[in-house]
C-alpha cells in the first residue's frame, strides 16, 4: 500500500526521486491521506517558479468532506504542476502514486529528502 521507493512525511505527502526535471522530486499525497479526505473535487497547487518552504502549507485539496492543506515536504523551487488535476481532481483518489501526483520541486538542499521517512517508518507512524 505504501511503495518502498518513496519517501514520506508525517503530514502524509510522498516524494519520488527523480522527477521529470533535472534534480527534481515529484510530490503527492499518500493513500491514507486521500482515503481520509474522501472524494477530492478541487486542487489548489503552487505555481511553477514559486519557492516553497518545507513544513509550510503550499496548496489545498478540497473534498466533499473538508478542505485540507498540502504541506511542502522540502524547501525549493516548483518546476512542474500536474495540470491534469484541474479537469480531473479525482485522479488524486484514483491513482495517488501515479497520475494523481501534485507537483515537482527542485530541493534547495538535496540531502533534505534523505531525512524523510521510508515506507516502514511511515506505516509505523500511522499505527502509532
Amino acid at each position: 500500500m505504501y511503495p518502498e521507493d518513496l519517501k514520506y512525511t508525517t503530514e502524509h505527502e510522498w516524494l519520488r526521486s527523480p522527477g521529470e526535471h533535472d534534480g527534481s522530486v515529484r510530490v503527492g499525497i499518500t493513500h491514507f491521506a486521500q482515503d481520509a479526505l474522501g472524494d477530492i473535487v478541487y486542487v489548489s497547487l503552487p505555481a511553477v517558479g514559486d519557492t516553497i518552504t518545507g513544513g509550510e502549507s503550499c496548496g489545498e485539496l478540497e473534498s466533499t468532506k473538508s478542505v485540507s492543506d498540502v504541506y511542502a515536504p522540502v524547501s525549493g523551487e516548483v518546476v512542474a504542476v500536474n495540470a491534469a488535476l484541474d479537469a480531473t481532481p479525482e485522479l488524486v483518489n484514483d491513482d495517488p502514486y501515479g497520475g494523481g501526483w501534485l507537483f515537482e520541486v527542485v530541493p534547495a538542499d538535496a540531502g533534505a529528502v534523505d531525512g524523510l521517512l521510508d515506507a516502514a517508518a511511515y506505516e509505523a507512524s500511522l499505527a502509532g
